[in-house]
């Protein structure tokens, strides 16, 4: 069954981000591919908004970046997550549980 495409909530995008590096690093189109397929197609990030996630979380410290060849012999920036974004990944995680649970008890019938 395909399912529409969503657009993204303010403040996942971020999370979205992070969750997708916590592995191991990986360049920008890897991240997208990544969130596209771990949803099964229904959140799809534009090349804009996930470069600009890049290089905020880059400035706040908690995605190192450095320059590598991709799977095509193509020179690709490599993002990874630093030990500050593992703390930023696991604290937003925690957030949007209790966020997640919250919506639940509201819209599951009583």
């Amino acid at each position: 069954m395909t399912h529409p495409t969503l657009s993204l909530l303010q403040g996942t995008v971020d999370l979205l981000v992070l969750r997708a590096l916590q592995d191991g690093s990986a360049h920008g189109y890897a991240v997208s591919r990544w969130i596209r397929e771990r949803t099964d197609g229904v959140l799809a990030m534009e090349d804009a908004a996930l470069y600009q996630a890049l290089h905020r979380l880059e400035a706040r410290g908690w995605v190192g970046a450095e320059w590598g060849l991709s799977e095509n012999n193509r020179r690709a920036k490599y993002y990874s997550l630093t030990p500050a974004g593992r703390r930023q990944l696991k604290s937003e995680v925690a957030t949007w549980r209790q966020y997640a649970a919250a919506m639940l008890r509201v819209i599951e019938p009583a």
